[in-house]
């Protein structure tokens, strides 16, 4: 059986055998990273992990070994600690200290001659998030390889060590543009006043995309702090910077105590509303049409109904996500589109929340928030719509509603 047809049908115990039987090294590799790419569902009952430690031990050839590793580092930390504590000889299932234990070995690792296990070592210890081995971790900042310095300040980012600051902003100028939104990143997470001040100097940099770079670790902060650089950002000469500050900001308001959170909001408002370039609400559509998390899709909502009317570009585009996130299952993520509706309002939002209304095939509650809405935003014909449904309707909550509406229009009309 091919591994084409192998990797069709799951067959973790085919490929299994193809890792031990097989004489060339290439149908090997692939066979591994076949095995690293299934996913929890198609593993279960399988033991994929002991055949890949021992593949990469086994030293026939880069190509191989490398395969081995980066399989057992896409099936996650525990896969990866198996190997090391292999090579390292420890039984970490037996150590009273065993997270003392996993973080010197993944260090040591760090010095490894196979790259792609100085990936994996700096991947673990960012998850295990001991700060004891930071040292070591600084000191692979400087790997020759760049996949590996990219991944080391991932994991500096993830300790959220302040420590780390000097030697992640020396890494803002690294010749590969990866290990630089790396560090950036991580000193976003660190987000000290250093940090800050060296991410806000790179907004001067004459190239776009180290100013994108710089204005996308800015959402990572927890305060209110890079507010000011990103609003800057927003009349930025790069369309593409432009977009990068308004993903941080929805970013950042998903971060902030929400004791800061009305204050900033209103500042962002405010200055999204004097920026004369409204294809920066594009961005902020696409996260309402594709973010599956459920603060940046609220922050979302709510901002479009502040900065976008019937004549922003895209405003079609930005009544139909909103329509859409009514049926969101966060109720305050639903009634945030509501409330945008209302504040844009305009003949197709009127035009789509009828559509909604009308067609049963949506949830009764979210007719109802259309029928409420359209008190808000409909004229005459809305009027005469609800007046029908009120007669019409089996639905005891979308009567209330359409009630409440109707008295917001001026009334039921002649009977």
């Amino acid at each position: 059986m091919s591994l084409y047809q192998l990797e069709r049908d799951g067959e973790v115990e085919g490929l299994k055998s193809v890792l031990r039987t097989s004489e060339n090294p290439e149908v090997r590799a692939r066979a591994a990273e076949i095995l690293g790419d299934f996913d929890a569902e198609t593993l279960e009952g399988h033991d994929a992990v002991t055949p890949l430690v021992d593949l990469a031990q086994s030293a026939e050839s880069d190509r191989v070994t490398a395969a081995a590793i980066d399989a057992l580092n896409q099936l996650g930390t525990d896969a990866m600690e198996a190997l090391i504590a292999e090579m390292a000889g420890l039984n970490l299932n037996e150590d009273q200290q065993a997270d003392w234990a996993k973080a010197k070995a993944f260090a040591k690792a760090l010095s490894s001659d196979v790259p792609e296990l100085r990936m994996a070592a700096a991947n673990a210890l960012g998850e295990l998030g001991k700060t004891d081995v930071l040292p070591t971790l600084l000191e692979s900042l400087d790997d020759p390889d760049p996949r590996v310095r990219a991944r080391v300040a991932r994991a500096c980012g993830r300790l959220e060590d302040a420590r780390a600051t000097d030697a992640l902003i020396e890494r803002l100028s690294d010749p590969k543009a990866e290990v630089r939104r790396e560090a950036a990143e991580a000193l976003g997470a660190i987000g000290n006043r250093q940090a800050l001040t060296a991410l806000l100097d790179m907004f001067d940099d004459e190239r776009g995309p180290i100013r994108r770079i710089a204005v996308g670790a800015m959402g990572n902060f927890g305060d209110a702090r890079p507010v000011e650089g990103l609003v800057s950002a927003l009349s930025d000469d790069d369309a593409s910077v432009r977009r990068a500050a308004v993903y941080s900001i929805i970013e950042l308001l998903s971060n902030v105590p929400t004791d800061q959170s009305h204050e900033i909001r209103e500042t962002v408002v405010e200055q999204l509303n004097r920026t004369d370039d409204r294809s920066v609400l594009v961005p902020m559509i696409d996260i309402l049409e594709e973010s599956t998390q459920n603060r940046q899709r609220r922050n979302t909502a709510w901002l479009l109904g502040r900065v976008a009317d019937e004549d922003s570009a895209g405003y079609g585009r930005i009544v139909e996500a909103l329509v859409e996130t009514l049926e969101d299952d966060d109720q305050m993520t639903a009634q945030f589109a509501a409330t945008s509706l209302a504040e844009i309002g305009g003949t197709r939002v009127e035009t789509r929340l009828l559509d909604v209304v009308d067609d049963t095939s949506y949830a009764e509650s979210v007719r109802a928030q259309a029928v409420f809405t359209l008190g808000k935003v409909g004229g005459e014909r809305s009027r005469k719509r609800l007046d029908d449904l009120i007669d019409t309707t089996e639905s005891e909550q979308l009567r209330k509603k359409a009630f409440s509406a109707i008295s917001k229009l001026g009334g039921r009309g002649v009977q």
